[in-house]
């Protein structure tokens, strides 16, 4: 299921933001992760998040559908950022990226952490920042030190 999670208008300044898409086997994951960033970006103009989980009929899996319908509702013109959990939902994003046109121009999938790099995405393309920045924002999320 895709599931825009929060609109993303820019704020005064009429700002372009990153969209971020959230790739889950699982609906309920992919939506409670996107819940978990936005909220945790705090209040004031929030990047465009939208999760794209499950297969399409309810089931656990990944659907090329659902990530490219996600990718455009978050499509602002700078850039869309696609965080995945597993490995085919992977290889789906990156067979999308291959065939060229099935997502918006500049779209990255981000090599990331899913809940940390989620959040790190969503926090820094908040804040305005570009595609650049918000996958090395993503991709630093590997080094979080837990212990």
């Amino acid at each position: 299921m895709s599931d825009l999670v929060n609109a993303g208008t820019a704020g005064g300044d009429g700002g372009k933001l990153v969209g971020v898409v959230l790739v889950s086997h699982s609906a309920a994951v992919a939506a409670s992760v996107a819940e978990l960033a936005t909220g945790l970006a705090g209040g004031g103009t929030l990047a465009p998040v939208a999760a794209a989980g499950g297969d399409g009929d309810g089931g656990l899996g990944t659907s090329s559908e659902l990530i490219s319908a996600a990718a455009a509702a978050v499509d602002r013109g700078a850039g869309v950022a696609v965080l995945t959990d597993l490995g085919s939902a992977v290889l789906t994003v990156k067979a999308l990226l291959a065939e060229g046109d099935e997502l918006p121009p500049d779209t990255r999938l981000v090599d990331a952490p899913f809940v940390e790099g989620a959040v790190a995405a969503v926090v820094t393309a908040s804040a305005g920042a570009g595609l650049a920045a918000v996958e090395a924002a993503a991709a630093e999320a590997y080094t979080y030190r837990k212990a």
